[in-house]
């Protein structure tokens, strides 16, 4: 019973161990991606997808409008570029809300949006199978980075490139990458998203409050120590304790003594009579 009841003692405590350690590695990482704002919303074609047909374009919804000079590409499986310029397209409701979250008095909210606004790429041409690479890089309506990738694998028949086309080799206009990199000289134009909810200018996460796991991951080490503490000092049900095993062993000395006395003074039998 004494080494069940110890077996069970060490699991709690490695497992109160193993959750202060993940809760302490959560704090140390950095703040979810979900704090982005005008974020990728979904595409067409979806990243990771195979398309067997030569396409014209490639959209990418965003949760509010890409800036006006936000860069777009498509590399095709040779390295070389297959992008022929893009513009706006028109929003469509999304099959799943996006998650936004906003500073509101210090601490964050969160805010669904329901509708994809499109950068449309236009495709010039297919020049091989493989795999291909939609990148974007624009601003958001409060300034913060929106850069990412969606990559599908194309297995349709190969397109000839339209006569006098040339791939592209520009890049992000400096202006735009200034503004990505963090050097705001100038705050920036909101975007005009036409989204159902208004979206006040909202500071990054870095620039004050708390996020919102903090004091979720605090609760959990403080749980943990407390587990772990009481696991180790804790005595197991039944088991007496020095002080009361120390009584039990005095009333046998003096049981033994007592037998004793009494075997000494028993009296002898007595003899018949004369």
């Amino acid at each position: 019973m004494r080494s069940r009841l110890v077996t069970v003692r060490n699991v709690l405590t490695r497992a109160a161990v193993a959750v202060a350690a993940t809760a302490v590695v959560s704090l140390l990482l950095p703040a979810a991606p979900a704090f982005a704002h005008g974020q990728l919303a979904t595409s067409t074609p979806l990243t990771g997808t195979v398309v067997r047909e030569p396409l014209a374009q490639v959209a990418l919804y965003f949760t509010e409008k890409p800036a006006a000079n936000a860069h777009f590409t498509i590399t095709g499986p040779n390295g070389s570029r297959v992008d022929n310029g893009w513009s706006f397209g028109e929003p469509k409701r999304l099959d799943k809300p996006i998650t936004e979250y906003f500073m509101v008095n210090g601490v964050f909210e969160p805010r669904l949006y329901h509708t994809g606004f499109p950068a449309v790429v236009t495709v010039a041409h297919w020049p091989a199978k493989g795999k291909y690479t939609a990148t974007y890089l624009s601003v958001a309506s409060d300034g913060e980075e929106v850069r990412g990738a969606v990559t599908f694998d194309y297995q349709g028949p190969g397109t000839a490139a339209p006569a006098g086309w040339t791939a592209p080799t520009n890049g992000p206009e400096p202006a735009l990458l200034a503004l990505a990199e963090g050097e705001h000289s100038a705050p920036a134009a909101p975007a005009t998203t036409g989204a159902p909810v208004a979206e006040p200018t909202a500071p990054s996460p870095s620039e004050g409050g708390l996020p919102p796991w903090l004091l979720p991951a605090g609760l959990v080490v403080v749980v943990g120590a407390i587990i772990v503490v009481a696991a180790r000092r804790r005595p197991a049900p039944g088991r007496p304790t020095g002080a009361a095993r120390r009584p039990r062993g005095a009333t046998r000395q003096s049981g033994g003594t007592s037998r004793q006395r009494g075997g000494s003074s028993r009296k002898p039998a007595r003899r018949g009579r004369r």
